[in-house]
């Protein structure tokens, strides 16, 4: 089972892992839809009290995988939104389960922040992740953002 530590999205194990998710996603990225953009995380958007990013630790203190929560925009209704961003495990700790904890854990840590809503953006070709966005709650919405690397956006509003 995994743990997970805040880190700053500098930190060499956030590095590390940020860049086997890029490179993941440019190596799966579907060509018709051009070249894949990598943005990477400014920091002071994962710093509470603007968000946070997670390293998730496997059982041998590997770090395995990441994600991260941060305030945007307030939503249409004036409400308090955060976005989840970065979301990765790395192959060998998938189909266990761990991706939603690691997604659940963003969300309590999202509404430790005061978030309302959360929202986030995914590519058609993330199909496990789509799944994943859906079984835990989440609908489609209209675009939030202009990611040129999204196909799909999705929405959750979390409990008072």
């Amino acid at each position: 089972m995994l743990r997970f530590r805040e880190a700053d999205v500098t930190d060499a194990d956030a590095h590390a892992l940020l860049e086997a998710y890029f490179a993941e996603r440019a190596a799966g990225f579907p060509p018709e839809q051009g070249e894949y953009r990598p943005t990477w995380p400014d920091a002071a958007q994962f710093t509470p009290p603007a968000g946070v990013f997670l390293v998730a630790i496997d059982e041998d203190g590997e770090a395995v995988g990441c994600g991260g929560v941060r305030r945007i925009q307030r939503s249409p209704i004036d409400e308090v939104r955060f976005e989840v961003k970065h979301v990765w495990l790395a192959p060998a700790g998938r189909g266990r389960g761990e991706g939603r904890r690691l997604l659940d854990e963003l969300e309590r840590r999202a509404g430790e922040l005061g978030a309302e809503e959360i929202v986030l953006d995914t590519n058609a070709n993330l199909e496990a992740a789509g799944g994943l966005y859906r079984s835990s709650g989440y609908t489609e919405i209209e675009p939030y953002n202009a990611n040129p690397n999204a196909t799909h956006w999705f929405g959750k509003r979390l409990p008072r």
